[in-house]
């Protein structure tokens, strides 16, 4: 039993999270509050760590919650201003020419604009942004949330610029130095070499989710939103759905193995956005009748939400062109690209005005800090925001209407993520601890080796989905695992490319559950407690995701055994 002590009680409070989130539909505010709180006794009682310490790192959690605040707050800015402008009314009309059907809608703003903002942006851009563009072309609030934190998985597993994999898997650096020195590891360059091949596996595994998930996402959509409750609805729209996925998939693939880490998702996006428009205003591949959304919304016992009567914004309808409206977008996407590349100075510009907090309370290992200029929440979202003002030639009252409504829009959310990132850093700093014990999540993540043995692929993606889910970020779980999955794989002597890229893998379709990005989504859209609900809904895509790059994963490591180091 002492074995099973440390693992059950690391466990313990993602498990009161989910049950009081799904089992008892607790809105996050709460639920998070008082996971936060067995975080701290478990803490205190077994991993011994000292009240000053359990308090700093939960003020550090505290801290660095405001980047994601930051990020909510800039993208509500845009989608009020927009609102205010009549802009989205410009949007919605063209969108609605191009294709009226939601399942066409779905596949260009939550797929692949969504695929875009993440390769440009990253830091939660995509469902910030995406959804309250959902919601105001008539989307159920829940249904906008739900399908955009589902399709913003595969792209993350190489996110903004390649961050996910070159930072997140920089633990990684000894070991394949020191494997290069021995000859054992000369083929591949080094680490970026061994960065680049991650990169290549795991635009491989994501390949068949590429094509499978956009199509399982509307039909999905029809399932739970449509008047007829019907997953075969979502079928009508299945041309156009392989058709974005193809587009998308062969550049992310060619520009995983041909230009590296950096530009797949971005490619993908921009790729599959041009090419998916221009078929559509062709008139191809559209489905052959319209589908939308029922107009009663079914019972569910869920707070303050809204699932499925579409939400119709009072919008204002000035004489707007299509590129004058579209034009805040059109400027994120350019700064965020411009200022994202390493060859052009504005990158490290950006990263080098930060707000640090060193040595929290006196504890070395507890640091956090700011780079307000380098969240897309300030830049681009207000700054694009700011220009809008004069772009659209807004009011004072409209301006001041769209900033009061996105400040008194973050109270919710801001009690949530205060205490989800709190209860992320106590995790983290758990590593920290006088009784020279395995951190939290590496308790878990052992468990889980120990009962998986040689089927190890099977749950790796899982358990990178297991640190996105606690962190809120692919980058961090790479971070915290990618060494653990590297040693895992030696010692099982499976090939550890192959690991470790199921671990990226893993860590990018934990986004779709992740509370940290649900919470910031749904404040996006107005939505406030419907937490456990898209959990709830989301598990579904996130198995049948893992099940397929799992087993995918298991037969290459069978077949490729010894062939690979």
């Amino acid at each position: 039993m002492p074995g099973f002590t440390a693992p059950i009680l690391a466990a313990l409070p993602i498990a009161l999270a989910l049950f009081l989130m799904v089992g008892r539909k607790w809105p996050a505010t709460k639920a998070m509050a008082l996971a936060w709180l067995a975080t701290i006794l478990t803490g205190y009682g077994y991993w011994q760590m000292s009240p000053g310490f359990l308090l700093a790192s939960s003020l550090a959690g505290m801290v660095s919650a405001l980047n994601v605040l930051i990020i909510v707050f800039g993208a509500m800015v845009i989608l009020y201003t927009l609102q205010q402008s009549g802009a989205m009314s410009v949007i919605h009309q063209g969108l609605s020419n191009l294709s009226p059907d939601r399942r066409v809608q779905t596949i260009i703003i939550a797929f692949l604009f969504g695929a875009f903002l993440e390769g440009a942006a990253g830091f939660g851009a995509p469902a910030a942004i995406a959804a309250p563009l959902l919601v105001s072309l008539g989307f159920p609030a829940l249904a906008a949330v739900m399908v955009c934190l589902v399709l913003n998985s595969f792209p993350v597993s190489f996110g903004v610029i390649g961050t996910v994999i070159w930072f997140g898997l920089k633990n990684l650096a000894p070991q394949i130095n020191q494997l290069a020195g021995h000859g054992l590891a000369s083929g591949i360059n080094g680490m970026a070499g061994y960065e680049r091949l991650v990169g290549e596996w795991a635009a491989i595994f994501n390949l068949p989710i590429i094509f499978l998930l956009p199509l399982f996402v509307i039909c999905f959509l029809t399932r739970f939103f449509g008047m007829e409750k019907s997953w075969s609805k979502g079928l009508g729209a299945w041309k156009i759905s392989l058709f974005a996925s193809f587009c998308f998939g062969l550049p992310y693939v060619l520009t995983a193995f041909w230009l590296g880490v950096e530009f797949p998702s971005l490619a993908g996006g921009l790729v599959g956005m041009a090419l998916v428009v221009g078929v559509l205003k062709k008139g191809w591949l559209s489905p052959a009748e319209n589908w939308d959304f029922s107009l009663s919304a079914p019972k569910e016992k869920t707070p303050q939400v809204n699932q499925a009567q579409p939400r119709s914004p009072e919008l204002k309808r000035p004489a707007l062109s299509q590129f004058r409206a579209w034009s805040p977008y059109l400027i994120i996407g350019l700064i965020l690209l411009v200022t994202r590349l390493e060859n052009l100075p504005f990158k490290a510009w950006l990263n080098s005005i930060v707000i640090s907090f060193p040595a929290i309370l006196g504890h070395p290992t507890v640091n956090v800090s700011l780079k307000p200029f380098y969240l897309p929440g300030i830049n681009p979202f207000l700054l694009a925001a700011l220009l809008c003002i004069f772009l659209h030639r807004m009011t004072k009252k409209q301006v001041k209407e769209a900033w009061l409504k996105a400040v008194t829009g973050l109270k919710r959310p801001a009690i949530a993520l205060f205490f989800a990132v709190a209860l992320v850093e106590i995790f983290k700093q758990s590593a920290h601890n006088p009784m020279h014990m395995p951190s939290m999540p590496l308790c878990l993540a052992n468990a889980g080796a120990d009962a998986a043995q040689g089927a190890w692929p099977l749950l790796s993606p899982l358990v990178g989905a297991l640190g996105a889910f606690i962190t809120g970020s692919n980058t961090v779980s790479n971070l915290l695992f990618s060494d653990f999955q590297f040693n895992i794989a030696r010692n099982l002597e499976l090939p550890t490319q192959i690991v470790v890229a199921l671990q990226v893998v893993g860590g990018s379709m934990g986004n779709m559950v992740c509370v940290h990005n649900i919470v910031a989504a749904s404040a996006t859209v107005g939505l406030v407690g419907a937490e456990g609900v898209i959990i709830k809904r989301n598990v579904l895509p996130l198995f049948l995701y893992a099940a397929i790059v799992g087993a995918a994963g298991l037969l290459f490591c069978r077949f490729l055994a010894g062939s690979l180091f």
